[in-house]
């Protein structure tokens, strides 16, 4: 498939899991790609794994850090021309161990995870969002997370911060439809990337690998491919007549009560 032939992408958090694995997709199917994150690390190691002939640059940038934002979209319209696609990628969740209770919450946790997660989405936004109105021609896809649709997936700080990428992905797509904008988002299960390391490594060491992606209707978890597959449709023509909408890509998790005990 050659969908974005002639198209410029940027891949927020292009240094490891969805991020990457969206990155080499676009590569692939023709784009052109500004490859970001805060690991420079991860971003050669994508860089190293795109196709021969691929056209892409990597850039350090704090998503949260609004002139840093400001500066890599300056570039990316400077050395490609414009921007066609974004996918905003990057993403961190809390530090702490487990789920704390909201009483036991951090101030400075929920500060850090909001910055990155929610305000982070919205600077590209910000930023990218002008350039697309001016061609009347563009797509933005936002990751969320099941977590941002019903408790047990996550902790508050990160919930709430995907709850709030759903709902910014709404009032965006209103803000920009005018002006042939779509803006969507897909909300991941349970996939194995860097973020959710710690989750796979304690399942492993402790012999509940079994238990990983046990409570999906398609009882396992998910791939980075394959969440980068619906992030291609969205960002694609094939989805033209699609605008504000939040896809669940999670093996069913959402489709269900999934109370604990239901699923063996």
């Amino acid at each position: 498939m050659e969908r974005f032939v002639h198209r410029v992408a940027v891949v927020t958090g292009a240094g490891s899991g969805i991020g990457r694995a969206t990155s080499l997709r676009l590569a692939r199917e023709g784009a052109r790609v500004m490859m970001v994150d805060t690991v420079d690390a991860g971003l050669v190691e994508t860089e190293n794994m795109m196709p021969e002939g691929a056209e892409c640059l990597r850039r350090l940038v704090d998503v949260s850090d609004e002139a840093q934002v400001q500066a890599l979209v300056t570039e990316t319209v400077e050395v490609f021309g414009r921007i066609d696609v974004l996918c905003n990628i990057a993403g961190i969740a809390s530090t702490g161990e487990g789920h704390p209770s909201i009483t036991a919450n951090d101030r400075g946790e929920w500060d850090k995870v909001l910055a990155v997660n929610l305000v982070g989405t919205m600077l590209l936004i910000k930023h990218v969002a002008p350039h697309m109105q001016a061609r009347k021609l563009g797509a933005i896809v936002n990751t969320a997370s099941v977590a941002g649709i019903r408790s047990g997936a996550g902790g508050n700080a990160y919930s709430a911060s995907k709850a709030g990428v759903i709902n910014l992905t709404m009032t965006s797509a209103c803000d920009l439809g005018a002006d042939n904008v779509r803006v969507n988002a897909v909300c991941p299960g349970l996939v194995e990337t860097g973020m959710t390391r710690a989750v796979f490594d304690y399942a492993r060491a402790n012999d509940k690998s079994h238990k990983l992606g046990a409570r999906c209707e398609l009882r396992r978890y998910g791939d980075p491919e394959e969440i980068a597959a619906a992030i291609l449709f969205l960002a694609s023509d094939d989805a033209s007549y699609i605008t504000g909408q939040a896809l669940p890509v999670d093996g069913g998790n959402t489709a269900s009560l999934n109370l604990p005990g239901m699923k063996v």
